[in-house]
């Protein structure tokens, strides 16, 4: 995995409930950008379900190092989590997080219905998704002042960005570019504007759009 790689990931959030043997099977998925998104919302989960039996979470993050986490929540060894996260490898899915909760019905599943009930739960909700590639973004800021803010407007108009501009005592241009093309637009925007711009958080920190 490379920072200019597409990856497959899902647009919004989704959630999809069954039931097996009495017990209530609530998958939610979302798509996040960090570890912290991934825990934030598993956090959410879990306070919206605080009285379920268990909140069970999975995620796989494109961070650096790549992060993967599952945990059982107080199911059996391997039960739960595990499946959850495999489901998600075997759909080449990255910045996606999954939390199944749980409502004990009063029927025992044993180890391999619990695989399979929290297996199906994923599957469940990734089915009723939608499923995209992505491919990552660098953002930055480019500050110009307005004898130059029209030849910045006409670079990033002419390349594959997405930008917002403020029109204050200077210009700013909020860009989003694609990992892979970060580098060539900032020594553009510097050679058209004789290093007039100034730029915040260039090449520091990366999202994905």
């Amino acid at each position: 995995m490379t920072a200019s790689d597409t990856y497959r990931t899902i647009a919004d959030p989704e959630v999809f409930g069954f039931t097996v043997q009495g017990s209530e099977f609530i998958a939610h998925v979302a798509p996040v950008e960090t570890v912290s998104d991934a825990e934030e919302f598993i956090s959410e989960i879990t306070a919206e379900h605080a009285d379920a039996t268990h909140n069970v979470p999975a995620y796989r993050v494109r961070a650096d190092p790549f992060r993967e986490y599952a945990s059982d929540d107080g199911e059996p060894t391997g039960s739960a989590g595990k499946p959850m996260l495999s489901v998600l490898q075997g759909r080449e899915l990255e910045n996606v997080c999954v939390v199944v909760t749980r409502y004990f019905g009063g029927t025992k599943l044993g180890v391999g219905g619990l695989v399979r009930a929290y297996s199906r739960s994923v599957k469940y909700v990734l089915d009723a998704a939608n499923i995209i590639e992505k491919q990552p973004q660098t953002p930055f800021s480019a500050v110009v002042g307005y004898d130059d803010s029209g030849t910045v407007r006409g670079i990033l108009e002419s390349t594959e960005t997405t930008f917002d501009a403020e029109y204050a005592e200077r210009v700013t241009f909020d860009v989003s570019v694609p990992t892979a093309n970060a580098d060539a637009l900032i020594d553009r925007l510097r050679s058209a504007t004789n290093d007039r711009i100034e730029l915040e958080n260039a090449v520091t920190r990366k999202t994905d759009v």
